[in-house]
């Protein structure tokens, strides 16, 4: 560890443990707040554990909305951290859910694609990867997205506790070899868990770093 990162760390967690609080749900380009700070935005599978991973990240219990059932998150999610403001979360609608209807799916596309190619502000998208399962072809999609659209990028393995250790640790290395193919990515890859704290605090410390 650098001297710089304890400070980071530090950081992070002071930012974290202070006021954050929904803004708006945008389900079109339209209905986004202004670009005023800086955006770091999170992207996942529908099933991927995002909104427990944002309840996690924001040490709140009920921040992000959690369901049962994949898909629940249709919109753009904006969050407030600080006060004063000092840069917002995006909850990007979750992809890869083969029951939502064809035109709801097309819908999402659009409105994840116009997202990241015109939000200026949008300085990182941490994209969600169950570490069980590792990437997927829909994962790929978005990576591709985020590519062609020239948005930095960072994938974040959940669930890390359901798997042993030794899987984990091969889940990451093979994550971070394709992340090194892909120009916007970064190649570290941090492995977290919702349930037991696991990578949290890099988690929060990344998204610090993100927005300069």
């Amino acid at each position: 560890m650098t001297d710089a990162e304890p400070e980071l760390a530090e950081t992070a967690r002071h930012i974290f443990a202070g006021p954050i609080q929904f803004l708006k749900s945008a389900p079109g380009l339209e209905y986004l707040p202004g670009a005023a700070v800086p955006e770091v935005a999170f992207a996942g599978r529908s099933n991927v554990g995002k909104s427990s991973l944002l309840n996690a990240l924001t040490g709140r219990n009920s921040l992000a909305r959690t369901s049962n059932t994949p898909g629940r998150t249709q919109e753009l999610n904006f969050f407030d951290v600080g006060e004063p403001l000092l840069f917002r979360l995006v909850d990007m609608p979750g992809y890869g859910f083969a029951k939502a209807p064809r035109d709801v799916v097309k819908r999402w596309r659009f409105l994840i694609n116009d997202f990241l190619r015109g939000r200026a502000v949008l300085k990182r998208t941490l994209v969600l990867v169950d570490s069980r399962h590792g990437l997927k072809d829909v994962d790929r999609e978005i990576m591709k997205m985020l590519d062609d659209a020239a948005v930095s990028y960072r994938l974040v393995l959940t669930k890390a506790d359901k798997i042993k250790p030794t899987e984990l640790a091969e889940m990451q290395d093979r994550t971070a070899e394709e992340a090194r193919k892909r120009p916007a990515a970064h190649p570290e890859i941090i492995a977290t868990s919702s349930e037991t704290g696991q990578g949290i605090a890099d988690l929060r410390a990344a998204v610090i770093e993100a927005i300069g």
